[in-house]
């Protein structure tokens, strides 16, 4: 949900920062044992209306390769792909001004209660899909959870100097958990 628009000149041109509101519910159950946190929807995925939607993430690519499956393509697959692999899925943030999708445009930012899957899942482990996940996720969330989590590189295509094997290796270690 958008709610407000502030521009900012970047270089001659006017970009618009867009609060905007995280629509999209977690995705777990009671039998959770990680908690996999992006930093917030990228454009793509509030259309979607769900997490990873841009055709070009490999988040999808890489759950699969590292539970054996077949990769998702509907809302429902991938929800039934992270559920019966233990795997909650949410972001860092509730809202924030972002312009686009891009991580690094975020400001104003209002975190998640991640207690809304915590107390509910036997979670081992949290994840950060990425450095900024991970620099929020230590910044608003740490320290009101306090427990830690673990950065994993981002499966995001801005991430596109890591290969699709280089990501698989370096997500092996979720597989401990599942």
């Amino acid at each position: 949900m958008v709610n407000d628009y502030n521009g900012t000149s970047i270089g001659g041109f006017y970009r618009l920062e867009t609060l905007v509101y995280h629509e999209i519910e977690p995705v777990f159950d009671k039998n959770s044992k990680i908690l996999i946190l992006g930093s917030f929807p990228s454009v793509k995925s509030r259309e979607n209306r769900f997490f990873y939607g841009h055709p070009m993430n490999r988040f999808w690519k890489v759950i699969a390769g590292e539970t054996g499956c077949d990769v998702p393509v509907t809302v429902e697959e991938k929800k039934q792909l992270l559920i019966s692999n233990h795997i909650a899925v949410w972001d860092v943030i509730k809202s924030c001004s972002i312009t686009g999708s891009s991580d690094s445009s975020i400001k104003n930012v209002v975190p998640n209660d991640l207690n809304i899957i915590l107390r509910d899942a036997d979670i081992e482990q949290i994840f950060c899909n990425g450095n900024k996940s991970y620099e929020l996720f230590n910044k608003y969330c740490e320290p009101k959870i306090n427990r830690s989590a673990i950065k994993l590189p981002s499966t995001s295509p801005a991430n596109a100097g890591c290969s699709l094997d280089r990501l698989v290796t370096e997500w092996e270690k979720i597989r401990k958990y599942l």
